[in-house]
């Protein structure tokens, strides 16, 4: 406003931003601003006395003062419709009274004061300054979230989703709930409660580009991977809970085989699966393993930090994205600097990171990675893929060479509550390496089905395997198989209840 010489800046739910010049409004963001995110500008702006009533709408006048001068900012709503603006204050406001008159001169009444009063000499009265307003996070907001999170935690759910105009809801074994008792969180609400625990680099990028991730600890709780957003509706956030203690590599059950690729000097381990099936709690136990019985350097990189380790026998280096780093493959290649031993990548997303990550692994490192891919097949197709044809078949001879493991997970629902992770594992033997080296990726199943003593094993095998014992229903096994059709013929074939396929 000042650097535009602008009168006021104007501000609508539901519309951009203006500048106010002689009268004419000019575009001053390209996103129109939601009822909540106006109401948290002007928290910013607000005594703490009023700070709880911007809910309400107004009418409220208010003055704010910084570093750059002093200010007016008005509330209302017209029609439901809530609208702002913010002035320069009347004293400093290009000689502009509280009434809006003129004063270049002249008295309210019309008389000239031009320094003369009925020819007496006037010093104009200094405004008095109005003292800066910061509002610092409403303890009561803070508490409310930490509320919200605790009980996220007692009630044994996953994830806790907050919206606009619905209550708070739980993920509990893989399910939504809303929980019950609570109102709908309204819009103003819940942005002061995404702020009172954003870090300040997540607020300038949650105003920026409306979503950020960050992690979130109530001591003693557990960690929480947060992801604040704004849509249609207006502010929203997805809390994931990681626990404050690692999971063991014996309490999930990880297979030896598995665990002794913990135990390699070089080559590449990934964890894959979709959203929410758990790679992190994997790669976690993995980490803990290695902690527990080497002696080695590990680096981590991840989007954020989520489980903290602390040294046992190994010296352990967490670098967060954004925050530490400025990028996966920045910090990987910055790792290579670093002495490290084992490097962890917490998400191999684009070609360049990948590309890295197989230098890595091939130049002596023991590097785990993940991808959001739903079996080993696909994970090797997809990681070749990424790069242009006439890099293909390079990439193909340093995977065959690299590559140790493929772990593709999913979660399933347990029979009597609970969830239990279906594996797919992948292990690097003579026979996959040169069917990955040959492009011969598509017949890797029939080896994985024919090595099962050496630990490989299909997911439709570990699905059948948990239909059997008692673990899964078949309706959920199937859901979760990549390949329909065999599983069905699979079911039917051991004598397992496919009644649900024929209604």
């Amino acid at each position: 406003m000042l650097s535009n010489r602008a009168d006021a800046v104007s501000l609508a739910d539901g519309d951009i931003a203006h500048l106010m010049i002689g009268g004419t409004p000019r575009p001053l963001t390209r996103q129109p601003l939601d009822e909540g995110q106006l109401v948290a500008l002007l928290r910013e702006m607000a005594p703490v006395e009023l700070a709880d009533k911007l809910d309400g709408g107004g009418p409220l006048e208010f003055p704010y003062a910084n570093d750059q001068g002093k200010f007016i900012a008005r509330l209302r709503r017209d029609g439901g419709k809530l609208l702002a603006t913010v002035s320069l204050a009347p004293a400093a406001a290009n000689g502009h009274s509280a009434n809006g008159h003129a004063t270049n001169g002249h008295a309210a009444n019309g008389h000239a004061t031009n320094g003369q009063s009925n020819g007496v000499a006037q010093t104009p009265a200094e405004p008095k300054p109005r003292p800066q307003v910061r509002v610092e996070s409403d303890p009561a907001v803070k508490s409310e979230i930490d509320g919200l999170l605790k009980a996220l935690v007692e009630q044994g759910a996953s994830d806790l989703h907050l919206r606009v105009g619905e209550p708070p809801i739980l993920r509990i074994h893989g399910e939504l709930r809303r929980m019950e008792g609570i109102d709908p969180v309204r819009g103003a609400r819940l942005e002061a409660m995404l702020a009172a625990i954003m870090p300040d680099r997540n607020l300038a990028e949650y105003a920026e580009i409306n979503d950020t991730d960050f992690a979130y600890e109530i001591e003693g709780v557990a960690r929480f991977r947060a992801n604040a957003f704004r849509d249609h509706a207006g502010a929203g956030g997805v809390f994931r809970v990681i626990p404050a203690k690692v999971a063991t590599v014996e309490e999930m059950g990880i297979t030896p085989e598995v665990q002794a690729l913990c135990f390699l000097t070089k080559g590449l381990v990934l964890v894959t699966g979709p959203t929410g099936s758990g790679k992190s709690t994997t790669l976690g136990a993995l980490i803990d393993l290695i902690n527990r019985s080497r002696d080695d350097h590990v680096v981590t990189i991840e989007d954020p930090i989520e489980f903290v380790h602390k040294n046992k026998r190994c010296v352990i280096t967490q670098r967060q994205v954004g925050l530490h780093t400025a990028s996966f493959k920045s910090a990987l290649r910055a790792a290579l600097r670093e002495d490290p031993d084992i490097v962890l990548v917490g998400e191999l997303r684009d070609l360049e990171t990948v590309s890295i990550a197989l230098e890595t692994a091939e130049t002596g490192h023991l590097v785990f990675g993940t991808l959001h891919t739903t079996t080993a097949v696909g994970t090797i197709d997809r990681i070749i893929d990424q790069f242009p044809p006439d890099r293909q078949a390079q990439i193909r001879v340093m995977l065959a060479d690299t590559l140790k493991g493929v772990i593709s997970q999913t979660l399933c629902k347990k029979i009597g509550g609970g969830r239990i992770a279906a594996r797919e594992i992948l292990l690097s033997v003579p026979a996959v390496s040169n069917l990955i080296r040959e492009s011969k990726a598509y017949q890797l199943q029939s080896v994985m089905q024919t090595s099962r003593k050496l630990g490989m094993v299909l997911l439709g095998d570990v699905l059948i395997d948990m239909v059997a014992n008692g673990l899964v229903e078949p309706k959920e096994a199937y859901m979760k198989s990549t390949d329909k059709p065999a599983f069905l013929t699979a079911l039917k074939n051991r004598g397992l209840d496919i009644s649900f396929s024929l209604v």
